[in-house]
Formats: structure tokens, sequence, C-alpha cells
């Protein structure tokens, strides 16, 4: 209970999040210790190995503040499985997920663990912020030992998803240069049932963006006459070339983003109706779209009257003074989607 203790008292004095890579090392490391006494002064006996299920059973499933050890734990997974997370050797990835595991062993709400773990499984495939494939098949194929095939059975579909999808990448590019389109546009076709559900607000595309949208239409429709297209913008993204003054910048951006710059280019001032008409998006997704380019680290767009918060009667125009030292930019947007809960 040191553990747990320790987890509340943290908690009086930090805010809490769904991170506590310290508090998820220290069962570990509690379960090792134990673990390895049973072993070498106990011979493995039975009723040990059952004592130290039973205790970490009441452990594991004792939640201290607003998140769950179930989300805690597929947290610490998200952190060893990301690139630019826990910096670990692949022996020590693979101990990790190994430890990880037995105390999901001892979880009783195990559905719970795969849903949060899903959510961030998608994450790392659909941002390309996965380190290693071999590692996320390695940690699913551990699940499915532990709980067998119909608890993986989603996870193992969208790693399939991507495997199909680089193969039709190359066929489909092929097919875009025959019309010569000015943009580099890629397809990520997803398996609906596999993948967490996302919100997808209708936004009006350029129409660069729509012939490509076309084109690809009618080549998966002669490929897979049976499927049905449905477009999840809300997940695309884009690289912008932006000049402001004398310099040029790239700019990483999600789809929506692209929309509205595209909207503003050429210096023209739009209000947030008209942009909320014009993109045809609603005022819960322009909000967070607009404060992204307008109120962010890099300011790429002016507001007025100039705030830290997005009002429906500001108006915004691209800032002709924006600089930076950095030639690449990324600029990120708050998910529109809540996460599982």
């Amino acid at each position: 209970n040191d553990i747990i203790d320790k987890r509340k008292a943290r908690l009086e004095t930090e805010k809490d999040k769904n991170d506590d890579p310290k508090f998820v090392k220290s069962l570990i490391e509690l379960h090792e210790k134990y673990l390895g006494v049973i072993k070498t002064d106990f011979a493995g006996h039975s009723l040990f190995q059952k004592a130290l299920k039973d205790a970490f059973v009441e452990i594991v499933n004792k939640n201290v503040g607003q998140y769950t050890n179930a989300e805690l734990m597929s947290t610490f997974c998200d952190r060893v499985l990301k690139s630019g997370g826990e910096k670990l050797s692949e022996a020590e990835v693979e101990e990790n997920l190994d430890r990880i595991v037995q105390l999901f062993s001892y979880l009783t709400d195990k559905d719970l663990f795969a849903e949060i773990y899903r959510n961030q499984l998608a994450k790392r495939l659909l941002n390309q912020r996965s380190a290693s494939d071999d590692a996320e098949k390695v940690m699913i194929s551990k699940l499915k030992m532990q709980c067998g095939t119909h608890f993986t059975s989603k996870m193992e579909g969208m790693l399939a998803d991507l495997a199909v999808g680089s193969d039709q990448k190359t066929e489909f590019d092929a097919k875009l240069k025959q019309h010569n389109s000015k943009l580099d546009f890629s397809v990520q076709v997803l398996t609906t049932g596999f993948w967490p559900t996302y919100k997808s607000p209708e936004v009006v595309l350029p129409e660069q963006m729509s012939t490509c949208m076309g084109i690809f239409k009618d080549w998966h429709e002669n490929k897979h006459a049976k499927r049905k297209l449905a477009w999840i913008h809300s997940l695309g993204n884009a690289s912008v070339r932006g000049t402001f003054g004398k310099k040029s910048y790239d700019m990483q951006v999600t789809t929506l983003q692209a929309v509205a710059l595209d909207a503003l280019n050429g210096g023209k001032t739009l209000t947030f109706t008209e942009l909320a008409e014009k993109l045809n998006l609603e005022e819960s997704v322009l909000k967070p779209l607009m404060h992204s380019l307008s109120c962010g680290k890099y300011k790429v767009v002016t507001k007025t009257p100039a705030s830290n918060k997005i009002n429906s009667t500001d108006s915004f125009k691209a800032n002709p003074k924006f600089s930076s030292n950095m030639r690449k930019l990324r600029i990120p947007m708050a998910s529109l989607d809540a996460s599982h809960n």
C-alpha cells in the first residue's frame, strides 16, 4: 500500500493526469521483487504464488484519483511503444511489455484496458508515432495469449489495414500522375469495425482537394465495388507552404487547418461567421481550429480583437508579420474527439 499512498500524496500537490510512469514502474518493481523471492526462497511453491496473485489483484484494482490503473497502465505502454517516448533498447521494450502484461493479468476490468489501449494504438498508427511495428505486434500477441483472439482481433485488424494501405498507395500514385494533379495526395483506408469512431465534420474543401478525392473514389470503386467510402477529414494531415513577407515556411497541419489557411489565402479578412459558412463548420469545431492558428505557439493567423480566446465576433486574416527561426513548423490542434470516456 506504500506505492498507493505515495501516488495519493503526489496527487495532493500535482495535477492528476492519465500518465504516471513512476507509479506503474514501482508496481512492476514490487511484483518483480516478490516474484523473485518466491522463485529463489520458496522454489515457486503454488501457495506463495496464489498469495502473490491475491495481493496484486487487490493492489492493481485499487484506483486513486480520477484515472483508473487500467488507463495508467495503457498509457505506460503508449510511452514504451511511441517514438520519442521512453528511450529503450529492443530488449528493454520487450521486458517492459512482459512485465506490464503480468500486471494486466490481475486487472478485473480488462475490457476497459482494451478500449483505452485501442484508442492509443490508433493514435500511434494514424499519426505515424509508432516506434516499431514489430513491438506493436509483440504486445498484441502477449495480450492475445492472456485473453484470446476476440480480445485482440480489432487491434490486429488495425495493423492489417495499414499493411494493405502501403501496397495500394503505390498503385494509386501512378493513377494520380495521369491526372497531372498539383497536390501530393494519399489516402489511408480504414475498416470501420476495427477502429475507434471519430467525429467527422463535413468541411467544404478547396477544389484541388475535392478533385483528388474524386479520382481516388473512382479508382477505389473500380477496385472494390461493394465497399462504401466515408471520409474522416478530422484525421487527415497536410503540408502547406506559406509565404510571409520574404520568407516561406513548410507548415505541418491537419486537413482542417489547411482548409482554413486556404480560405484566408491572398490577404483576405473573414469574420468567424463568414468562415463558419464558407467551410460549413460548427462553432465547436471552428473554435479549436482557429485557436490553434491564431493563439498557439505559431500565430500564422491574426485575430481581431487580440486575445487568447476565440469568440464568434472575431475576425481573422493571415499574419503578415509572422516570422520564425524554423523553416518547418508543426502546428498542433486540440483533438475534436474526447478520449474513450
